[in-house]
Order: C-alpha cells, then structure tokens, then sequence
C-alpha cells in the first residue's frame, strides 16, 4: 500500500473518533452550565485546557477577552471552526479530505456518508443555533457511528482497514482519557461516573455486567479495564496492538521491533498489572500517561508508515 494511502486511512478513523468524542464531552460540559450558570467561565477554561487547546485571543487579564469567555467561545472554537482539525467541523471536514485522497481504497457507502455529513453541516449549524447544541452533538455522533458502522460492514479485512482502525483505537483510547478527565478538571465540579458511562453510551453494558448500582470503582474498572466494552481504554489499546501485529510490526526475537508498539503495549500493561483501586488513587496522572503514550505513538507511525504526514492535532493527544 502507498505511504499517502495509508495514512489517510489513519486519519479518517482518527478523525470520525475525533468529532464523535468531541461532541460527548461538550455535551457534558454544557449540560454542567445549564444546571449552573455561575460555572460557565470556569467550566469552559477548563474544558480547553482537557481537550489540549488554547483559547485564541484570550489572557488572564479580567478586562480582556478571558473575561467574556463562555459558551459561544466554546462552540465557535471547538464546534464550528472548520480550520482546525480539532473540532467537530474541522474533524468531520479532514476526515472527507482524506477520504476522497483515498477513494480507491475506501468503499462507495463510506464515502458517501462522510461526504453527506459534511454537505449537511451548515444545515445543522443553523438548527443549533435555534434548538441548541444538544442536537447538534446527537446529529454528529448519529453521522459517525453511521460512518464507523459502514466501514467495518463494507471494507475487506485487509491493510486499508486495519490502519483505518488503527486510528480510531488510538483516537479513541486518547479521548475516553480525556473524557474521564472531566472528573477532575479544574474551575468546575465535574460530572458523575454515571455521567460518564451514559456519555460513552457504556451504561446499559455496564448494569449488565455489574447487575447493581454505579460505584466509583466499578464504573473506572468498566471504562479503563473491561476487556470486551469496545470504548475502554483498555479494549481500544489492545486493539491497535492487535492491528500492528497484523501490519507485521509483531515481535521479533528480541522484544518488540516497532517503536509504536512497544508504546503502546507498555501503556496497556501499565493497566493490565495495576488494580482500579490504585489507577483511581493516581487517576490524573495515569490519564496523562495514556495521552502521552498515543501521542508518541502516533508520532512513531508516522515515521515508520508515512514519514510525510503532517500530525493534525494539538496538545497531548496528537
């Protein structure tokens, strides 16, 4: 496979994760200010600062933009500008660019999915502005789990899925870090684990395995260990090892021949070995890690895989 190929294939499974989980954490955020509109400036400083970003044009300074900073700065940074890669638009946007780069290697129903979302952008940009941005994040998690659906039914199982997953895994295990990072986020008190297992859609899955009521033990066991939850950092982790053993970066006979891999693989035993009990004690900086770990990782693949790629995202998460 060509090296431009397959890193768009990367990028639009990283990019259709990016803008799904994007909308679920807002969606709590702002659900937060709705219950308490004094929070809204703490809460939204912190949310830049959870989703690795900086606030364009702001200071410290009371009389500066930084005193205005609130909702509409949110969805105008994070949500609708189409310049940047990471937000919603910007993600929904990149992942229809490399899509079209990659036209010979995605299916027809991928495509065009990806390519409806984005026509269907301003549309929806408008009915949020007049019902609010609750249904603008349901119409995006709709759309990418509409897009994420049809290529794993329409794709074979070969190289061109297995880096589209790829991407996805290490998008996802990066953002289901960040989301559980809300709990401690500063400026503003953070959601319920309860929350935060609807926001993954993992509630249901986890009162099935669990058969009784939401502790804070049990709900981190289920969304950083769960070996079978599809969005536990633990299942997304080992997921992409599973893709890079199949793209033969596996072991040789001396440990791990791909520096990835070896990322990879020590952020998912750094789990695998370690209680719930004692990640929750250090749960901020665990999450880092796990941030720190994809971004390297990502880094590593584009050396190996696509040494041209331009790395599209900003903070710990790239």
């Amino acid at each position: 496979m060509l090296s431009r190929i397959a890193e768009s294939l990367f990028w639009i499974g990283r990019y259709i994760e990016r803008a799904d989980d994007t909308a679920r954490i807002l969606d709590i955020y702002l659900q937060q200010i709705l219950e308490d509109a004094s929070v809204e400036r703490a809460a939204c400083q912190s949310l830049f600062e959870v989703m690795g970003r900086e606030l364009d044009g702001a200071n410290e300074d009371d009389d500066g933009p930084a005193a205005t900073i609130g909702v509409q700065h949110v969805l105008d940074q994070l949500v609708y500008d189409q310049s940047s890669p990471s937000s919603i638009t910007g993600a929904l946007f990149a992942a229809r660019i490399n899509a079209r780069s990659a036209r010979d290697s995605v299916s027809s129903e991928l495509w065009e999915a990806l390519n409806l979302t984005y026509l269907e952008l301003d549309e929806q940009r408008r009915r949020a502005e007049r019902m609010g941005p609750h249904r603008f994040f349901q119409w995006v998690r709709e759309r990418t789990a509409l897009a994420a659906g049809v290529a794993d039914s329409t794709m074979s199982r070969d190289e061109s899925w297995r880096f589209l997953v790829l991407g996805r895994s290490i998008e996802r295990a990066d953002m289901t870090a960040r989301l559980i990072t809300t709990l401690s986020a500063p400026g503003a008190s953070g959601p319920s684990w309860t929350t935060l297992l609807r926001s993954c859609g993992a509630y249901e899955a986890y009162l099935r395995t669990y058969r009784g009521r939401v502790t804070d033990l049990t709900a981190a066991e289920f969304l950083l260990l769960d070996r079978l939850f599809p969005r536990s950092m633990f299942f997304s982790l080992s997921l992409a090892e599973d893709c890079l053993n199949w793209l033969g970066s596996g072991a040789g006979r001396v440990g791990t021949v791909d520096a990835a891999h070896r990322l990879l693989g020590r952020a998912r035993t750094a789990m695998e070995y370690r209680g719930v009990d004692e990640m929750v004690s250090d749960l901020a900086n665990h999450l880092e890690g796990i941030q720190s770990a994809c971004a390297d990782a990502t880094l590593a693949l584009g050396t190996r895989y696509f040494p041209h790629a331009a790395i599209a995202w900003t903070g710990k998460g790239a």
